[in-house]
C-alpha cells in the first residue's frame, strides 16, 4: 500500500508516493527530496541537529513522520537565505562565531529562527539559552551561539519596524 502526500518544502510543492508510512520527514528530506543540509544526530530527537520549521514550528524531523505532515509547509536551513543574502540568523552565526565543526549549525539556526519568530528570544541570554536548550552543540559553542541569537533578534526587530513605518 502507498501513500501519498503533498509538501511545500522551501517554499516549492512536492507530490510524493511514500511506500511506507514510517518514513520520517528527515528521511523524506534527505533521501527523497535531497537536502541534505537538515543533518541526522542521535534520531532520538534529543540532539535538535535535524531541527526544520512545520507551519511556523519547530520540530526534531526524526521523530515526525512525513505521512502525518501531508499539506505542511516546511522550511529547512536549504530555504532560508534569500540567493545570496544570508538571513539575519545565518550572518549572526557567522559573526558571533556561532559554530565550530559546524554539524549541529543548521538545527541551531533553524531553532533560532523558530525561538525569534514565536517571540521567545526576548533580550535575556539566559531565556535564549532555555529557549535553544533542545539543540545540543558537541564543540560547545553556547555563547557565540547566544550571542547570534541575541544580534538577529534585535535586527530582525529594527527591520521589522522599519517596514512598518
Amino acid at each position: 500500500m502507498s501513500f501519498s502526500i503533498s509538501l511545500a518544502v522551501n517554499g516549492v510543492r512536492h507530490d510524493i508516493e511514500l511506500d511506507d508510512p514510517r518514513v520520517t520527514l528527515l528521511d523524506l528530506l534527505r533521501e527523497r527530496l535531497e537536502l541534505t543540509g537538515t543533518k541526522k544526530g542521535c534520531d532520538r530527537g534529543q540532539c535538535g541537529a535535524c531541527t526544520v520549521l512545520v507551519d511556523g514550528r519547530r520540530i526534531n524531523s526524526c521523530l515526525a513522520l512525513a505521512v502525518s505532515h501531508d499539506g505542511a509547509d516546511i522550511l529547512t536551513i536549504e530555504g532560508v537565505a534569500r540567493g545570496d543574502e544570508l538571513h539575519q540568523v545565518q550572518a549572526a552565526f557567522i559573526a558571533h562565531d556561532g559554530f565550530q565543526c559546524g554539524y549541529c549549525t543548521p538545527g541551531q539556526i533553524m531553532s533560532a529562527i523558530g525561538l525569534i519568530r514565536e517571540g521567545q528570544a526576548g533580550d535575556d541570554p539566559e531565556r535564549i539559552r532555555e529557549g535553544m536548550s533542545g539543540n545540543l552543540c558537541r564543540c560547545a559553542a553556547y555563547a557565540g551561539i547566544t550571542e547570534a541569537v541575541l544580534e538577529a533578534q534585535r535586527k530582525l526587530a529594527e527591520a521589522d519596524r522599519r517596514d512598518a513605518a
